[in-house]
C-alpha cells in the first residue's frame, strides 16, 4: 500500500470528529480535500474503509483495523520529529480527555498529587463529551479519558476490541439552584415544583441529550440560557437567572450564592465516573495517571 502520513492523519481525524466536515475544520483543510484523501486510502486499501451514515461516519472493520497501524506510525513520526530537531522530551507525556465538569471536580487535585508521585510525568488534557472523547481514545487522539455514563451502564461504544475501563467513583445528579429566593434554606425540591422553574442548559447534540435539566422531567421545559461552561452555568444561578443540574461533586468548588438540592419524587438520578484507556497493557505512566484520578476522588 502507498498511505501517506496526511492520509493517515485524515483517518484518524474523520474517526475523533465522526464526519469529514469535522475533520476538515480541526484539521485546517477544505471538505474536498478530505473527501479526497478518504478516496485515496480506499483505493490504496483495495476496501472500504469509511461507513456514510445519516448521523456521520464511522469506520468499517477494514478503517478500524488500518486505524490501529496509524496510531502507531505517527507516534512514531512524531518521535522521529522529535529527535531530529533535538528536543526529545525529558518528561513522560500523557494525553488525558475530560468530560466536561470533570476538570473542576476531578483534575486538579489528580495533578497535584501525580506531581508530588510522578514529577516526570506532564498531562495535557482536553475537554469534551462522553462520545466525542471515545472517538479520540479510539483514534488515537488522546491516551486516557474521564468519562460519565448513567444506569443501566452500557459500553461506551460498539467497537471490538472493548475499551478497558476502570469505575471511579458514583456521584448523584442535584439541582443548583440561587441560595436566595424561592429555594432559600431548603435541602430538597420535588420535582413537580421544577415543572416550571427557568432552567439553564447545555446546547443538546445527536449524541447527548440536552444537559442542565431534570431528566424525565414533566412537560417542555423553559429554557431560558444555553452554555456549555460550568462556570457561566453556575455564575447565572448564582444571580438568580435559572437552576440547572450539577453532579453533587462539584459541591466544593460552587461560587457564593449557589445551594444543591435533592429531587424528591423521582428516582434518583446517578452517573458513574470512569477512567477509559485501549485495551491491552497500560504503560507506566497510564497507570500513573490513572492512580491519580482514582485517589483524587
Amino acid at each position: 500500500m502507498d498511505i501517506s502520513s496526511t492520509g493517515l492523519r485524515v483517518l484518524r481525524q474523520i474517526a475523533e470528529s465522526g464526519s469529514f466536515t469535522a475533520a476538515a475544520t480541526r484539521l485546517g483543510y477544505t471538505q474536498s480535500a478530505v473527501s479526497r484523501q478518504a478516496a485515496a486510502l480506499e483505493r490504496s486499501a483495495g476496501t472500504a474503509l469509511f461507513e456514510r451514515r445519516p448521523d456521520g461516519v464511522r469506520l468499517t472493520p477494514a478503517g478500524l483495523t488500518l486505524l490501529r497501524h496509524a496510531r502507531t506510525i505517527l507516534d512514531c513520526l512524531t518521535a522521529a520529529e522529535r529527535d531530529l530537531i533535538g528536543t526529545v522530551s525529558r518528561t513522560e507525556l500523557v494525553r488525558l480527555g475530560l468530560f466536561l465538569s470533570a476538570g473542576a471536580a476531578i483534575l486538579p487535585l489528580s495533578l497535584t498529587r501525580l506531581a508530588a508521585t510522578d514529577p516526570q510525568i506532564t498531562v495535557t488534557t482536553t475537554e469534551g463529551t462522553t462520545p466525542s472523547l471515545v472517538r479520540a481514545l479510539r483514534a488515537g487522539s488522546i491516551d486516557l479519558a474521564v468519562l460519565t455514563s448513567r444506569p443501566p451502564h452500557r459500553p461506551l461504544d460498539g467497537e471490538s476490541p472493548r475499551l478497558h475501563v476502570e469505575t471511579v467513583m458514583d456521584t448523584e445528579l442535584v439541582v443548583a439552584v440561587p441560595s436566595t429566593g424561592q429555594f432559600a434554606g431548603r435541602t430538597a425540591v420535588h420535582v413537580d415544583e421544577l415543572i416550571d422553574a427557568p432552567w439553564i442548559a447545555a446546547p443538546a447534540s445527536n449524541a447527548e441529550p440536552l444537559l442542565g435539566v431534570w431528566p424525565g422531567l414533566p412537560g417542555r421545559p423553559d429554557i431560558v440560557h444555553c452554555a456549555r461552561d460550568w462556570l457561566t452555568k453556575l455564575q447565572l444561578v448564582a444571580g438568580g437567572f435559572g437552576v440547572t443540574t450539577v453532579p453533587s461533586r462539584l459541591s466544593p468548588v460552587l461560587p457564593p450564592g449557589v445551594s444543591l438540592l435533592h429531587v424528591e419524587g423521582a428516582p434518583p438520578e446517578i452517573r458513574r465516573v470512569l477512567v477509559a484507556r485501549l485495551p491491552g497493557r497500560p504503560t507506566p505512566t497510564i497507570t500513573a495517571v490513572t492512580r491519580a484520578i482514582v485517589s483524587a476522588t
